[in-house]
């Protein structure tokens, strides 16, 4: 009966490193890690798996085979925690030893539990899983389609700075670009120089390319916006 429960208790616990192994590739790809942690339950579980983020999930060929992956890997672990649970209380006899059984059980659950709860624990184990999936070839691949909510008409897109440009010769927070719905991401200097997350007082001169980013409706009026001549008028 004892070894039954250990080994149930190990399957569980195999389980929740599977899950949170998976969560973690997830995240890698770009997803937070509520979304990334949730998504992995669900796939290895096999529940919940129909929240609106499953679209994002299955439309990503990554993210699409961790998913199968945890889905594959969950139902072996169920079929096997299952039968394991059959064995332990077929060895049982007589009521007090169920009720022991079941203690011992809740108990086990319990420390489980209360492991995942140790924080320098789960940033060593992160730290582990995070390694090991970079050796594998494990990359962060992010999907910036979702990440700039590109669906939604936002983009990145770049613009040289003409002399007749009212940005030319001016700091951004004089432009002050934000005010029409773009942010400046960075600043690219006619020297090859790359300013990355410019700061207010960022001097924008002649022939510099900015990478802007935006709503589509924004980034239209913002070239006419960036010659002096069309501004004034």
């Amino acid at each position: 009966m004892v070894g039954s429960l250990v080994a149930l208790l190990v399957i569980a616990a195999v389980s929740l490193l599977i899950v949170r192994v998976g969560a973690t590739a997830l995240m890698m790809t770009g997803l937070s890690w509520d979304t990334a942690s949730f998504q992995a339950y669900s796939a290895f579980f096999g529940v919940g798996f129909t929240t609106r983020e499953a679209e994002h999930v299955v439309n990503h060929p990554l993210r699409r085979r961790i998913i199968r992956d945890l889905i594959l890997l969950g139902n072996i672990g169920l079929t096997s925690a299952l039968a394991t649970v059959i064995i332990t209380f077929i060895d049982v006899r007589g009521g007090r030893e169920v009720f022991t059984t079941l203690g011992m059980l809740f108990l086990g659950i319990v420390g489980l539990i209360l492991l995942g709860k140790i924080g320098m624990l789960n940033k060593l184990l992160d730290w582990s899983i995070r390694r090991g999936l970079e050796r594998v070839g494990m990359l962060h691949v992010a999907d910036y389609d979702l990440l700039l909510r590109a669906k939604s008409g936002f983009c990145v897109s770049e613009l040289e700075v003409p002399s007749e440009s009212v940005l030319a010769g001016v700091e951004l927070g004089e432009s002050r670009p934000a005010d029409k719905g773009i942010i400046v991401l960075g600043i690219t200097k006619e020297d090859g120089r790359f300013i990355g997350a410019p700061s207010r007082r960022e001097r924008v001169d002649v022939g510099d390319v900015l990478l802007v980013y935006g709503h589509e409706s924004s980034l239209k009026p913002f070239r006419r916006w960036s010659k002096r001549d069309e501004s004034a008028a």
